[in-house]
């Protein structure tokens, strides 16, 4: 089995710019995309293969064709034919929406398949200035809370961090977060597309209506607690995986190469995907299999695969489950 590359899916949004089309080399006149989903079992926004012997097959299909080949054994009894992880990259022309996800057993009470846990990777920001919200600053109370939704200052209750390119956020389920202005990032989570918007700065619609909110759901959701690992700290090494989040739904790495790099997955019983952030090259998979890979590439790596050698200068972020 070769490297699967898969087809981009657009989404269009308020906030979206034109960042993406630019990382992804895409000529194209799309305006506002905010998000670019590169690996999607999620029903209805599936991703497709888009070369190779399945080509035009939907993902969970290629999952039921191939089982554990593609995904693993231990994740295809746990998830079965459902892709179990959502990859994204999101362009942040204006400021999102004040969010938070529920976890497993909050949405599954609501009538959801699952929860929403998710990590950030910064690629390069618009300015020194950009920033975005991750967790509590401040101490607040269920009813404080819904206090300071009603008189838009929730903001001041959210931990502000200034973001520089490499820069990685873990959110689990629960933390409340947001994307500022002038952030471009990809991003890595459960396979869910539930998301509880708490605060939308009173913004209106391309309609002119104002957008739905669940500030009462979110309530539900929330960690009230104040965490101190709201940023990862880790240092890059030339051609060397630096882990930078192992959580139960994923693990995720981060490799800056210069020339060439091993990448061992002989101990991993799991598919791993590549994402491309920076730069370009090449990957020669464990069967010789060889393949380009640019800045705004995602690729899957199917259970089988062993190891991958990656040649040229580019930024990676390997993960798997």
């Amino acid at each position: 089995m070769r490297p699967l590359k898969f087809k981009t899916l657009l989404k269009q949004t308020i906030w979206g710019g034109d960042r993406i089309l630019s990382l992804k080399h895409l000529d194209c006149n799309i305006e506002n995309v905010g998000e670019s989903w590169e690996i999607s079992g999620v029903e209805g926004n599936e991703s497709v293969v888009a070369e190779g012997e399945y080509e035009g097959m939907p993902l969970n299909t290629l999952v039921a064709t191939l089982k554990d080949q593609l995904v693993g054994k231990e994740n295809y009894q746990r998830f079965g034919d459902e892709f179990p992880l959502l990859v994204k990259f999101i362009d942040a022309h204006k400021d999102l929406s004040i969010q938070v996800h529920p976890n497993d057993e909050i949405a599954r009470r609501h009538g959801k398949p699952r929860g929403k846990t998710e990590m950030w990777y910064v690629l390069e920001p618009e300015s020194t200035d950009t920033f975005l919200y991750n967790g509590l600053a401040a101490s607040i109370t269920p009813q404080q809370y819904e206090a300071m939704v009603d008189d838009g200052t929730i903001t001041q209750a959210l931990a502000r961090h200034t973001v520089s390119e490499g820069d990685v956020f873990f959110i689990p389920a629960g933390r409340i977060h947001a994307i500022g202005k002038g952030c471009l990032v990809a991003e890595i989570q459960q396979t869910s597309d539930v998301t509880y918007r708490i605060y939308d700065f009173k913004r209106k619609d391309k309609d002119g209506n104002y957008r739905q909110l669940h500030t009462k759901e979110a309530m539900e959701c929330i960690d009230y607690s104040i965490r101190s690992n709201n940023r990862i700290t880790y240092e890059k090494q030339e051609n060397k995986s630096i882990e930078v989040v192992d959580c139960p739904y994923f693990k995720t790495s981060v490799c800056d190469v210069n020339g060439k790099a091993h990448f061992d997955y002989a101990a991993i019983d799991s598919f791993v995907i590549i994402i491309a952030t920076k730069g370009n090259g090449t990957i020669t998979d464990s069967e010789g299999n060889n393949m380009p890979l640019t800045a705004g590439e995602t690729i899957l790596l199917p259970a089988t695969n062993k190891y991958i050698v990656a040649e040229g200068k580019m930024t990676l972020i390997e993960t798997h489950v």
